[in-house]
């Protein structure tokens, strides 16, 4: 059973290059096949557990120029995008690492009491992909980069974190919760889509 197959591209119309893209293979119990190109540009395909090798080739194969193009926008998207201008966590002091939580921590705090809700632990992390997340069980987790921020998109990504204490979900009213609290929440998501993490 295949894990990886190898995407084999002739780029001469574009710039002059071959390319050889690798697609991970995951296999579940789910009954169609998905393609997903992420945002870093690594390719996912999520399969059958019973499709064949090479049922699968030929997928991949008839979809090789639609891989190629989300590539080739990933890695120019990625390219223009600003990072957050946060200093690499491993050079970060303890006094610093405290400033930075006792920041994210009390903005939790306040929203805590604007929205009514509660939570468990909060936890600062240096994650890759995501700014924040809340558990089923209110633990919240926050990235550490959100600190050098400009605060309304900080306050944003609490604000929906703490909207999951009522909807765990991406719904009508999940949105419609956050709203409530941050009538500016469609400008700060499309500007943290801009933003690159370190």
């Amino acid at each position: 059973m295949l894990r990886e197959y190898i995407l084999h591209y002739n780029r001469r119309e574009t710039d002059g290059g071959e390319e050889n893209v690798p697609v991970q293979i995951i296999r579940s119990s789910r009954k169609s096949i998905g393609l997903q190109v992420k945002e870093s540009g690594e390719v996912l395909a999520r399969i059958p557990a019973r499709l064949s090798d090479r049922e699968l080739r030929e997928f991949l194969e008839a979809h090789r120029q639609w891989v190629l193009q989300k590539v080739l926008l990933a890695r120019r998207s990625a390219g223009t995008r600003k990072t957050t201008g946060a200093v690499p966590v491993q050079e970060l002091d303890a006094a610093e690492k405290e400033r930075i939580r006792e920041k994210i921590a009390g903005r939790v705090c306040h929203y805590c009491r604007v929205m009514g809700v509660t939570v468990g632990r909060i936890t600062i992390r240096n994650q890759k992909t995501r700014w924040g997340s809340c558990s089923a069980k209110g633990n919240v987790n926050f990235n550490y980069q959100l600190y050098y921020l400009p605060d309304e998109l900080l306050d944003y990504v609490v604000v929906h974190e703490l909207a999951h204490r009522r909807h765990m979900n991406h719904s009508a009213a999940f949105w419609k919760e956050v709203e409530k609290y941050f009538p500016d929440y469609r400008e700060c998501r499309e500007e943290l889509k801009k933003i690159r993490m370190i």
